[in-house]
């Protein structure tokens, strides 16, 4: 039998770091994480008696598409200070939203 050449096939190192770069995305990910968690804390809570200037608020946001201010009325007398005061934090539709109002 014949025994023939074989060349040596080498591979290239790729010459950009990957794994440098990839290293790099945990630290940039981080503090976009915390300014979430921040940004999404706890609002001050709004007491009962500030129903009104709650409803308010909430007009001014959903304009026409507001529920009845008697409605809004019961549900901000049955939430929770807090609730209250998620909605007196948000500044759009869909941040109303997300409160458990």
């Amino acid at each position: 039998m014949k025994q023939g050449n074989f060349k040596q096939i080498t591979i290239k190192k790729n010459t950009i770091p990957l794994n440098k770069s990839l290293s790099i995305i945990p630290y940039l990910v981080l503090p976009l994480v915390i300014l979430t968690l921040v940004s999404c804390s706890k609002a001050v809570p709004v007491p009962k008696s500030e129903c009104d200037t709650v409803i308010s608020h909430v007009k001014s946001i959903l304009k026409d598409k507001a529920p009845s201010k008697s409605k809004m009325l019961k549900q901000c007398n049955a939430a929770t200070d807090e609730a209250r005061g998620c909605i007196m934090a948000a500044d759009k539709p869909m941040k109303i939203l997300q409160c458990d109002f």
